[in-house]
């Protein structure tokens, strides 16, 4: 409200200067306007003043742009008898509200910008708009006046408005997107002799939703680039030529319904509505003279088998979205989100093996990185081959932080794998009693259980993607407090995933059912979760704080009760003699979706006297020092961990203490730090000779707890001790680097004095 105030005070007294100063607070659901990028003119911005028309003729108002729903989409406005658009420059919430309500709306949910709902066309009619919330259309806003802009449709603005209608509003004054003109729904259906292929299915005449059927379009001009707008929103990166006459004989012996006679795409488009279209005239015959339905063969992916070597996504709970992420000098790192759309997304969707993309996210939505941001102000055309083809910026330390990452959501080809499998009994969709289906001898299909005798997290993480519900928080192995279906026999024992397949069908299983508690109480079940957490170690603080410590006995009697020793530590002379350790500092971060939290409840956690708190979890922290070969020559233990917040990134609160038995874990955008001169943060290194190692710290290391990514629990340093020193270098996470850069480092240390006895 303060903002508000002064936004209020600079406009009355002729001070406000909307292109220097960022005062707009955008809804939390949406992300912030580019403040950064320069006006494509530097002519200077007027003063705002309200934007009249002749009070009879009522402004009217729509929203356009795909993907988009009933109640969200790119702002447009009717004026002078042309329809455009309004420019993202300052853009706020208020503006938003006020546009929603003239479009019938109660009120406004967020709001976009850098055209997320695809580039506008025509006029750009107001910019630099500032309403107050209050006004009744958009129009008495201050504004710099009807078509006055110094923007391109790179920024246009959009709205999503809150999906409840206002009492008795009736939508004189407001044309939205014509009925008989939308295309939301687009599918290929296979000819009669390809009906028994499995999903995905890959070629086929196309088909739109239409009323309460489905309505071909007439192939007259069709174009390879319609074809490739086509496959790219129904999953796939390419399409490939068809074979028209295969097709010909069977599509004249049947009746077709043609509901688009025209259709022109450039090939950039994301959706099919997004192009040019020509429809059919209502009520009139539909015919296509000298042609026939159009017919489309695509070319599907890799199918989430492989990843490319410059792009990947991180941090997604589904398949096709996730944390943009590019190869750069053997190192993986973040794309800034300044100027990210729907072409640009599309190209990293397209290079990945999926299809175009259904939306461009910002702000950070599946999570931050870690490591160095490459990109800023990405702009593809759409045709590109790779994000790395398109014109960007390189970064600043002044231009983006990790909040700023950007993010994308695919098109993915369906793939019918949640029509064998099913949860009964949660109490949400997202969870239950895990349900499989078999084809009987005979034929028939009939739905079994699995036994949970080894069930784990890693299993349930299969079967929550699998059925498109996001991470496993758990996996449970006995059910018996979810309410029971008229499915009790078990059919499936010994299911082991590794935890990336797409489906249990990819996992191993007994060959024959062996269970000894059969029963379907002890039945497999499952707990999924749109968001969870994801932990990383900050790899260069623990580079920049080791060192060695001869500690004497007499001061480890706490360390030796937590078993913070290696195993000589027994038959020492205590309390006489030393250690030799390895210390450093550890600073866990969680740059997930959800907080991190033990899997144990407070009532198992165990107290330590010695050091004066609980801890909650048997196993978190793996450090061991390996060497050429991988064996273990010395470990630490830190076996269970005293979980908190010590500190967080600016705008997060702390809320996790140890102390007093307070709530245990590590918040979203927070960090656990264990200092080097704390009890138990080393590795034991008394009986390591001098020579080239790795040292290994592994977060989580059983899997227990849930996270969005565990390739990026492990950090691997290469280390060097001579006796009496020691230095680590190459420090790094586990996926933070190129592939030939592991295999180097792997490498290393590789000479033959390493071998210890």
């Amino acid at each position: 409200m303060l903002i508000d105030h002064i936004h209020f005070i600079l406009v009355l007294f002729g001070l406000w200067l909307p292109c220097s100063l960022a005062l707009t607070t955008p809804s939390s659901a949406t992300t912030r306007p580019p403040t950064r990028a320069p006006s494509p003119t530097p002519t200077p911005t007027p003063s705002p003043s309200p934007s009249p028309q002749s009070p009879t003729a009522r402004l009217k108002v729509r929203l356009s742009g795909y993907p988009r729903k009933h109640n969200e989409g790119r702002v447009e406005l009717f004026h002078k008898g042309e329809w455009g658009t309004i420019c993202d420059d300052d853009f706020s919430l208020h503006n938003a509200n006020v546009l929603c309500r003239q479009l019938g709306f109660v009120s406004a949910t967020g709001w976009t910008h850098s055209a997320k709902y695809g580039k506008g066309q025509g006029k750009i009619w107001l910019d630099n708009v500032l309403c107050n919330g209050g006004e009744k259309s958009i129009e008495l806003c201050k504004s710099r006046g009807w078509g006055n802009s110094d923007c391109t449709h790179d920024e246009d603005a959009g709205v999503v408005c809150k999906d409840e209608r206002i009492p008795g509003f009736v939508d004189s004054n407001v044309i939205d997107v014509i009925d008989e003109t939308k295309i939301e729904e687009v599918r290929l259906r296979p000819v009669v002799t390809m009906s028994r292929k499995k999903p995905p299915i890959t070629e086929g005449v196309v088909e739109v939703k239409h009323k309460d059927g489905w309505a071909q379009i007439c192939n007259l001009g069709w174009t390879i680039k319609n074809t490739h707008v086509v496959c790219g929103m129904l999953g796939f990166p390419h399409e490939r030529k068809v074979n028209k006459n295969f097709y010909k004989l069977y599509l004249e012996r049947q009746k077709n319904h043609f509901h688009i006679h025209s259709v022109a795409c450039t090939g950039t488009e994301v959706h099919l509505a997004a192009c040019p279209l020509e429809f059919s005239k209502p009520n009139a015959t539909s015919t296509c003279e000298g042609g026939m339905a159009a017919v489309v063969s695509c070319m599907p992916g890799p199918l989430f088998m492989q990843n490319n070597s410059n792009v990947r996504l991180k941090g997604g709970a589904r398949v096709g979205e996730g944390r943009v992420e590019v190869l750069k000098d053997n190192e993986w790192g973040t794309v800034c989100d300044d100027r990210w759309n729907l072409q640009s997304a599309s190209v990293v969707c397209r290079e990945l093996g999926f299809g175009s993309a259904k939306e461009a996210l910002t702000g950070g939505r599946m999570g931050q990185g870690m490591g160095p941001i490459y990109m800023n102000e990405v702009k593809c055309f759409g045709q590109e081959r790779s994000i790395w083809n398109c014109p960007f910026k390189n970064i600043t330390s002044e231009d983006c932080q990790h909040v700023e990452d950007a993010s994308v959501r695919c098109n993915v080809p369906h793939m019918g794998l949640e029509d064998s499998i099913r949860l009964t009994g949660g109490r949400t969709r997202y969870e239950g009693r895990v349900e499989v289906l078999r084809l009987d001898t005979n034929g028939t299909q009939s739905w079994g259980l699995i036994c949970g005798e080894t069930w784990s997290t890693k299993e349930a993480i299969v079967v929550c993607r699998q059925l498109g519900l996001g991470y496993a928080n758990q996996g449970v192995q006995e059910t018996w407090y979810w309410d029971s279906s008229n499915v009790t026999e078990m059919i499936m024992s010994g299911v082991k995933c590794a935890g990336n397949e797409m489906s249990l069908g990819q996992c191993q299983h007994h060959k024959t059912l062996s269970c000894q508690k059969a029963a379907a109480k002890f039945a497999a079940g499952v707990i999924c979760s749109d968001t969870t957490s994801d932990l990383v170690l900050n790899a260069p603080l623990v580079q920049q704080t080791v060192y060695i410590e001869d500690r004497p006995l007499h001061m480890l009697y706490c360390s030796a009760e937590e078993d913070c020793l290696s195993k000589s530590a027994a038959k020492a002379d205590w309390p006489y003699g030393h250690r030799r350790l390895l210390r450093f500092s550890s600073q866990i971060h969680n740059i997930g979706r959800a907080d991190f939290k033990p899997k144990a409840g407070r009532h198992s956690w165990i107290w330590h006297a010695c050091h004066g708190h609980y801890h909650s979890m048997d196993i978190f922290t793996h450090y061991d020092l390996l060497s050429a070969n991988g064996t273990r020559v010395a470990e630490g233990h830190k076996a269970s961990f005293c979980l908190e917040d010590s500190d967080c990134q600016e705008g997060v609160s702390k809320r996790y203490e140890c102390a007093n038995f307070g709530d245990q874990g590590i918040t979203v955008g927070c960090w656990d730090l264990y200092r080097h001169d704390i009890d138990c943060q080393w590795i034991d290194i008394t009986d390591v000779r001098p020579g080239n190692y790795i040292l290994q710290i592994v977060i989580n290391p059983n899997q227990e707890v849930s996270e969005s990514d565990f390739t990026n629990n492990a950090m691997k340093c290469n280390c060097k001790y001579d006796g009496h020193r020691v230095w680590l270098h190459n420090c790094h996470i586990g996926d933070a680097f190129s592939e030939e850069a592991e295999r180097r480092f792997e490498k290393y240390p590789g000479q033959l004095n390493n071998q210890i006895p």
